[in-house]
């Protein structure tokens, strides 16, 4: 589970991250991240904690395997919160895969795409 202190709860924080922020795409999940130096019209104290938010539309499956979904990705994503910069804007959203992958799939597309946002930019390329 998520600390409370890291969990998005503003629309307007899920739709500055999913519009602004760089994105990655794997099979079972797409991890969008707004750092807040890209964003200076973002309202976050000096020192804010990174949030972090899901989205796991209908189309992964029932009520019972989008909230599972969601509940896995919140466990996997626990670990990584000292990797994200403070005051970052971090949304994962499940594809319809990800409701019928195993853990370990979940698990590695997630690390995957968290690795590819949290490397440096390279030149010419964003």
């Amino acid at each position: 589970m998520l600390p409370s202190g890291n969990r998005m709860r503003r629309r307007d924080d899920f739709t500055m991250a999913v519009r602004r922020g760089r994105r990655a795409g794997r099979p079972t999940v797409v991890v969008h991240l707004l750092h807040r130096d890209e964003a200076p019209d973002m309202v976050s104290g000096g020192a804010a904690p990174p949030l972090v938010g899901f989205i796991v539309a209908r189309t992964v499956g029932n009520a019972v395997v989008r909230n599972t979904a969601r509940r896995r990705l919140r466990h996997l994503m626990r670990p990584h919160l000292d990797r994200l910069p403070a005051g970052s804007l971090l949304v994962v959203r499940a594809n319809p895969s990800a409701g019928t992958a195993r853990p370990d799939e979940l698990a590695a597309d997630l690390e995957s795409a968290l690795d590819r946002l949290l490397r440096p930019a390279s030149k010419g390329r964003r």
